[in-house]
C-alpha cells in the first residue's frame, strides 16, 4: 500500500513508519543527554564568588548540551528525514538550545 508524501512523491506505508522509528530512537536519545546536560548546567552553584571549577563545569554543560542538540537539530533538518519527522521534532532542540545559551550568557 502506498500513500502521497508531502513533497508529492508516493512512498510504501511502511518505510515512512521504519524511518520515523530508525531517526527518532536516536534523536530521543540525544536529547535525553541534551536535557541531563542542561539540567546539571542549571543545578551547578559555586560554592563561593571565585569557585572557578564551578563556573568551568556550569560553562562545559552548557557548551555539551549546545553541541548535542545542534547535531539534533541537524538531523531533524535534513533532507531525507523531512518527510518522516514532523515540525514537532524541532521543539526539544531549540528549546534546550536556548535554555543553555541562557545559562551561558546570564549571571549565576
Amino acid at each position: 500500500m502506498t500513500h502521497e508524501n508531502r513533497n508529492g512523491t508516493r512512498a510504501p506505508e511502511g518505510d515512512e513508519r521504519l524511518l520515523r522509528w530508525v531517526i527518532g530512537v536516536p534523536l530521543v536519545l540525544l536529547h535525553l543527554v541534551a536535557a541531563f546536560l542542561c539540567f546539571s548546567a542549571l543545578h551547578t552553584r559555586p560554592g563561593h564568588p571565585g569557585d572557578e571549577d564551578a563556573f568551568f563545569a556550569i560553562k562545559a554543560f552548557a557548551a555539551l548540551t549546545i553541541a548535542t542538540e545542534t547535531l539534533a537539530l541537524l538531523i531533524t533538518l535534513a533532507p531525507s528525514h523531512r518527510t518522516a519527522l514532523n515540525h514537532w521534532w524541532l521543539a526539544p532542540p531549540i528549546a534546550l538550545i536556548l535554555t543553555a545559551g541562557l545559562r551561558l550568557v546570564l549571571p549565576v
